[in-house]
């Protein structure tokens, strides 16, 4: 069987940079064919929730994608608390996942078992549930770049901050439990920090900085999505 090929829908620049430098440079080394990127809604406007697109909308995206190509595989990178919780395009079990008493991790685990549930259904008995990887991060794409906090700062040429880093850090368990609110949102954090912030070029240059391995050795739900990746490039069928 050949190589697979990935197809990630992303939920903005960041996230689509991210996937183009660091993931799939990784995963093609890894084994597979090609790893792209596809941004699902319009990168969010931090001043406000709401950026990406409905779930009905995101859903007829994938499922286009593993009908049209057979031979691929699709998974999600999307922020938990950015996902619409009601109306038509409510993402599957966001709304009751915010009224569990669990970590922000286990929350978006628990959505990502309903979105790969929903998919299936919808693709009928014949589909192979390992073509579909849900992954929703606990709160922002920044949370990861707390993985290292000294390569952090050297890698948006700020080596300055590698202590206000590391102490925003050093109050949470892990990078995936910074906290999301409007003034502690790990963005906002960095944002407090660094006038001038460009997420999609900043961001990549720090997890650059810092390097797959470590990211995956301080972050255990981003580590997990990794693994998950990697073994598809085991036979799917």
């Amino acid at each position: 069987m050949s190589p697979p090929r990935l197809l990630v829908h992303v939920e903005g620049q960041t996230e689509e940079t991210f996937v183009k430098e660091v993931l799939a440079p990784h995963l093609v080394h890894m084994g597979f064919a090609a790893v792209a990127a596809r941004i699902v809604g319009n990168a969010r406007q931090r001043h406000r929730r709401g950026g990406i697109r409905g779930w009905d909308a995101v859903k007829r995206d994938i499922l286009g994608h593993l009908k049209e190509d057979s031979d691929c595989l699709a998974t999600t990178m999307v922020d938990y608390y950015a996902l619409p919780q009601s109306g038509t395009g409510a993402w599957p079990a966001r709304a009751h996942a915010s009224r569990l008493e669990a970590t922000g991790a286990e929350r978006a685990e628990y959505v990502e078992i309903a979105l790969l549930k929903d998919v299936v259904a919808a693709m009928g008995d014949a589909f192979n549930p390992r073509r579909f990887i849900p992954f929703v991060t606990a709160y922002e794409y920044e949370a990861i770049l707390f993985s290292d906090c000294a390569a952090f700062a050297n890698g948006i040429g700020r080596p300055e901050l590698a202590a206000h880093f590391q102490a925003i850090r050093d109050a949470f368990a892990t990078p995936e439990d910074i906290n999301d609110s409007p003034q502690t949102a790990p963005s906002k954090r960095v944002e407090g920090l660094v006038a001038g912030y460009q997420k999609p070029v900043l961001g990549v240059l720090a997890v650059l900085e810092i390097g797959m391995q470590k990211v995956r050795d301080a972050c255990p739900h981003f580590d997990r999505w990794i693994q998950a990746l990697e073994q598809r490039i085991q036979r799917i069928s």
